[in-house]
């Protein structure tokens, strides 16, 4: 490992990071929140004093080796978390560091659950940083500190494979700088389309400004206790859905539709999955909660946002799907685990995935009906290495082990049956609600310390696709290098 440049990168991130802060602190400037400014700064100076301990020089070997991208990454993430909670804290907007640590990998990782009992109390400075960590956690932190910095090292294309989430992170230029830009550059024109629409329906500019961010990052937080219901609008409503769906697509789309590549994009295989899915789920929860809207539009309305917001794992909500019937709350926790495309914002297993494994389970079917016959994995038309396929089998294997440790840890609280494995699913998929005591109108708060940081390493472990984060939990790692 090199560690110089492993250090060198950490203490840049870091000093990114502190000049992020100065947004937020401008905001409660504007809206006259003296003693959330002085959090921002304490925060932010603490910062620096990291940056100039170790971001400053760049040490004379650069290379970024690929273990050392996934040590970066895992880093990275854990320490943006652990000084962003310091100004929630700090200002006594949460008393708890546990909570606000909680709040803080929530907006990071985009999860979207929360410990706030009332979020309409939150500062109006404090409700901005919650709702921008999940813009900057959406297309990850070190690509967005690699946009604003100049870490242009070919190598760095380690970190790009680490946190882009997904089985295969792809190039889009040759370049891991310039694909970050391209990455954020299509972020940003829809983020601020969004803005605009929301503005065009009669939401302020504050409140479209947050909604879009955690629409973009597919993360859920809002500024009211009852999320997008709110508003009650039908066009807000058909407004986030849009973009929530949009979100959960792979950008590498986006980028072939740059290119006037529309054939592509519709072969696409992951991305008709996707859209399948919300589709069927979609036209069955309406059928199924007809008996309660009584009205087919009204029911298609709640349906289709509360998919769209379950699948790209953002959280919003316009409905307490706790209230749906038994059918409906089992769909929504499936396309929970499910989770939007590689290559996207959004959180889960991913769609690739799901597709791969569907195909190699056929392919182990033809291989027993017919022995002698040669069957291959393709996805568009590409065969699928054999390497891409340990790496899938590897994952849902790494999940589910994951997945009931955390389980068993969370039914020390002893709540419910749903309630202990929804919030598992819930933090561990990135979505945010769950159902029943972690639904779509409650909360984290009722949680012990011990499971608040269960939850907290899960929505980490489900943002870094689970490796990153094991590998540098495993003692064999810290023993091979130091």
């Amino acid at each position: 490992m090199n560690y110089k440049m492993t250090a060198y990168v950490l203490g840049k991130m870091l000093g990114v990071e502190a000049l992020v802060l100065c947004i937020p602190a401008a905001v409660s400037l504007i809206y006259g929140e003296t003693s959330d400014m002085a959090a921002f700064g304490i925060t932010s100076a603490v910062l620096c004093v990291f940056f100039l301990l170790f971001g400053r020089k760049k040490p004379e070997n650069g290379r970024i080796y690929g273990k050392d991208g996934l040590v970066i990454v895992a880093a990275a993430w854990i320490l943006w978390s652990v000084f962003g909670a310091l100004p929630f804290y700090l200002s006594r907007e949460i008393p708890s560091y546990v909570d606000a640590l909680f709040e803080t990998v929530s907006g990071f990782t985009t999860t979207g659950s929360t410990i706030l009992t009332d979020i309409e109390a939150l500062s109006y400075g404090m409700n901005f940083w919650r709702c921008l960590t999940h813009w900057i956690g959406g297309m990850g932190v070190l690509v967005f500190v690699m946009v604003v910095t100049s870490l242009d090292d070919k190598s760095s294309m380690h970190l790009m494979r680490a946190e882009v989430p997904g089985p295969e992170a792809d190039k889009l230029v040759p370049k891991a700088r310039e694909t970050a830009k391209l990455l954020y550059a299509m972020y940003l024109a829809l983020t601020v389309a969004e803005i605009i629409f929301l503005l065009a329906g009669g939401m302020n500019l504050y409140d479209s400004i947050i909604h879009s961010f955690s629409t973009a990052g597919t993360g859920g937080f809002a500024n009211h206790n009852s999320s997008v219901a709110y508003y009650d609008s039908a066009y807000i409503d058909g407004v986030i859905t849009v973009f929530m769906i949009l979100f959960g697509i792979n950008f590498n789309m986006y980028f072939l539709l740059l290119i006037k590549d529309v054939k592509s994009v519709w072969k696409n295989e992951e991305v008709r999955a996707y859209l399948g899915i919300i589709v069927a789920a979609t036209l069955v929860i309406t059928c199924n909660v007809l008996s309660i809207y009584k009205e087919p539009l009204k029911a298609f309305r709640y349906s289709i946002f509360q998919v769209a917001s379950i699948i790209t794992t953002t959280g919003f909500a316009t409905a307490d799907f706790n209230l749906w019937p038994e059918l409906s709350k089992c769909i929504l926790l499936l396309i929970m685990v499910i989770g939007a495309c590689a290559g996207s914002t959004g959180g889960g297993v991913k769609v690739s995935r799901f597709l791969i494994l569907w195909k190699s389970i056929l392919k182990q079917v033809k291989g027993m009906l017919h022995p002698k016959s040669v069957n291959v994995v393709k996805v568009n038309g590409k065969k699928i290495s054999n390497e891409t396929l340990q790496g899938v089998y590897a994952y849902f294997s790494a999940y589910v082990f994951v997945f009931g440790i955390s389980v068993l840890l969370v039914a020390l609280d002893n709540f419910d049956f749903a309630t202990t494995i929804s919030g598992v699913l819930t933090t561990l998929s990135n979505v945010g609600p769950g159902i029943s005591r972690v639904g779509p109108i409650e909360n984290f708060q009722s949680f012990s310390v011990l499971s608040k940081i269960v939850f907290s390493m899960d929505m980490l472990i489900g943002r870094l696709e689970i490796f990153p984060f094991l590998m540098i939990c495993s003692p064999s790692f810290w023993r091979k290098h130091f």
